[in-house]
């Protein structure tokens, strides 16, 4: 029972069929890892894969998919590369680790301002949309939507003041319904609900892309990579062959809002057993700003807590253990996570809390 947090679990049957196809790939003959990326099977691949993701985040008409390497960490930085023009400035709204790293890349290529931060709170927050400091003027605002290590969630989008809203969606894109109309530009990491680490997706609107990063180096340019439909250079083929073969699975589920309705089913089981525990476990954020996607909590006693990831272990619950930055538990559950899984492991917290109590 797989809560690893990224790179996370994988839908079996996506697995089953990936195995099947590892040698020779539809009529090529060949592994698609082997093929050419200038080859008509690579090409459709990509444009096949493209159409799907643009359609299970209900992307607005007027978006492209672009496909690059680097995870979301590279994006901290081309985002501003690409989007901040020289002389203007960048806001930022900080409510995790992750959006603290996207700000200080952003800060070593321009000018960057913190429109809101819970960092003083021990990122236990996240902000109502009427906290977040207006930036008129801004080159764009950027929001992590979900925080990953921390726990918590954005609800609501915050209002701009006209500056294009940027989102680091890497652990909730196609795990919740997203208003992508909202944004001008969103990225994530494959290795959460998109399929296997090694390729990262950028959605935007295709008018943000065209001219982005005038005077960069062509292999950083957002517009090289739309040109050229992610074919530039040689990219990911088998990331992007798997994240395929993982919208298909999602498409087979019925779409992110049947997801989304099972996540949060599934996040209220571990959320329960937290509640119920009479003060045995403690929650990691407020409970307005609980993730759907990672549950985060401690131990009172503090010493259980590595009796509890051992025992988990044994249990054959495996990626219980907290970001080392933290500490604590974290279950993370993507789509490939089942209901099952999240309710043995609830049971298992509730028998550990009668256990020890």
């Amino acid at each position: 029972m797989n809560f690893n947090p990224g790179p996370a679990a994988l839908p079996l049957e996506v697995l089953e069929e990936a195995r099947d196809s590892l040698v020779s790939h539809g009529k090529l003959g060949m592994s698609i890892m082997e093929a050419s990326h200038r080859s008509p099977a690579v090409e459709e691949l990509f444009r096949e894969t493209e159409r799907r993701l643009l359609s299970l985040a209900e992307a607005p008409a007027g978006y492209r998919v672009l496909f690059m390497g680097g995870g979301a960490s590279a994006q901290f930085a081309l985002v501003p590369m690409n989007l901040l023009p020289r002389g203007g400035f960048a806001a930022y709204a900080l409510t995790g680790s992750f959006a603290e790293k996207a700000y200080e890349e952003a800060a070593r290529v321009g000018r960057a301002e913190i429109a809101f931060s819970s960092k003083e709170s021990g990122w236990r927050r996240a902000p109502v949309p009427e906290e977040v400091r207006s930036t008129p003027g801004a080159a764009y605002l950027h929001v992590t939507v979900n925080n990953t290590i921390e726990g918590s969630q954005w609800n609501g989008l915050p209002v701009t003041g006209g500056a294009p809203l940027v989102g680091d969606v890497t652990s909730c894109l196609l795990g919740r319904r997203l208003d992508l109309s909202k944004f001008s530009l969103v990225y994530a990491g494959a290795q959460k609900n998109l399929g296997p680490a090694g390729v990262t997706a950028v959605i935007a609107k295709e008018s943000i892309l065209a001219d982005a990063g005038e005077g960069l180096p062509l292999i950083f340019r957002y517009a090289t990579y739309l040109k050229n439909d992610s074919l530039y250079n040689t990219p990911p083929v088998h990331s992007v062959y798997m994240m395929n073969l993982v919208l298909r699975w999602t498409e087979r589920q019925g779409g992110v809002a049947a997801l989304e309705t099972a996540n949060a089913a599934k996040a209220k089981r571990l959320y329960d057993a937290i509640d119920r525990s009479g003060g045995f476990y403690e929650g990691a954020v407020e409970e307005a700003a609980r993730s759907m996607m990672n549950v985060i909590w401690r131990i009172a006693d503090r010493k259980l807590e590595n009796r509890f990831l051992a025992m988990a272990e044994e249990n054959g619950f495996e990626g219980l253990a907290g970001h080392r930055s933290v500490g604590g538990m974290r279950a993370s559950l993507y789509n490939a996570v089942s209901p099952e899984s999240c309710g043995a492991l609830a049971e298992f917290m509730n028998e550990f809390a009668r256990l020890h109590g």
